[in-house]
């Protein structure tokens, strides 16, 4: 009888510790229970958190890597603390201790903001998990980060980098047609190397894109886009081994693009056309939104185009160019 009740508590111990039920409902835990779970690790809830974010909220791979390194950090901090504490027991005091550490290595008001958005979800998550009863970091403000407004490129830039593509390269065409795609469709990077043969509508002129939590949207696609698509296909189709049928744009060995190569072409094609703006393939997506928004695209178009859930992300490009703003009233207001 000792016995069972022995090995009955070792298991009771042991899945308090490692085996963590995916959701609590918010159910407060018992004390006893609380002060074996308090050695609950870092890796641990890290791993939870992942799972979490992965399978309950869907997002990225990339998201969810910046997530967890800012759990990392606040784990390095008591690491260089000293102070051996797990995630469970980490106060309000902890965290503007925290934050006045990770100011003094960063003085970027949008990285500190987001570090610490990225801690409150954590512990948003413990919450809900109801592994803590309060949120250490819910009363933390993040640092004003002001309106950083993106950087844009005319339609002559644009045209100057398609003009450096040397088409008789097998890789011209693809690149061509990348180019007029990211800026055509407005896409993400991510949404651009995902991209797959069956997700161009050629009929109707919309493409299906698949964004951030794998959400759907139908983008219009424009026939100069088509058009540079077409003229890549037959250059595609030519690879020696394409290890995915229906992913639209390949590398020369056949395997779908990273981001990191979408990048390099960018960056390439701006040194040659003398380009000297930061850019990068998300500037393709700013210059989108603006020249719609420039040219009187309705907002809530324009949302739905780039697939912002906020009408407020979505506004920033009312911002961009104050001489429209001004040419507009001239133009329509009567005492202008």
């Amino acid at each position: 009888m000792l016995t069972n009740l022995c090995d009955t508590f070792v298991s009771w111990c042991l899945g308090g510790i490692f085996f963590l039920p995916l959701r609590h409902q918010g159910t407060k835990i018992h004390p006893a229970t609380r002060y074996i779970r308090m050695s609950l690790s870092w890796k641990q809830s890290t791993k939870d958190f992942e799972t979490y974010l992965r399978l309950e909220k869907s997002l990225s791979e990339n998201s969810i890597k910046a997530y967890t390194d800012d759990i990392q950090k606040l784990e390095r901090f008591f690491s260089e603390k000293g102070t051996g504490k797990g995630p469970l027991s980490v106060s309000y005091q902890d965290m503007k201790e925290f934050i006045a550490w990770f100011g003094d290595l960063n003085q970027n008001a949008r990285t500190q903001s987001r570090t610490i958005s990225g801690i409150r979800a954590f512990y948003k998550f413990l919450l809900i998990e109801g592994e803590i009863d309060e949120n250490p970091v819910s009363l933390i403000e993040s640092p004003k980060t002001g309106l950083k407004l993106p950087e844009v490129l005319s339609v002559s830039e644009i045209d100057s980098m398609i003009s450096q593509i040397d088409l008789s390269k097998p890789e011209g065409h693809r690149n061509k047609a990348i180019i007029e795609t990211l800026y055509g469709c407005g896409l993400r990077v991510s949404e651009l190397v995902t991209l797959r043969m069956t997700d161009i509508h050629y009929g109707e002129g919309f493409v299906t894109v698949t964004g951030k939590g794998n959400k759907q949207r139908l983008v219009p696609i424009s026939n100069k886009a088509l058009k540079e698509i077409d003229n890549y296909k037959p250059h595609r189709d030519r690879l020696p081994v394409i290890h995915d049928q229906n992913i639209m744009f390949l590398n020369r060995r056949g395997s779908k693009l990273t981001r990191a190569m979408i990048f390099t072409i960018i960056k390439d094609l701006a040194a040659k056309a003398g380009i000297r703006k930061k850019i990068s393939p998300h500037t393709f997506r700013h210059s989108f939104a603006t020249h719609l928004v420039e040219g009187g695209a309705d907002l809530r178009a324009v949302q739905e185009m780039l697939g912002h859930e906020s009408i407020l992300t979505t506004e920033i490009y009312t911002h961009i160019d104050r001489s429209f703003l001004r040419d507009t009233l001239i133009m329509f207001h009567p005492r202008a």
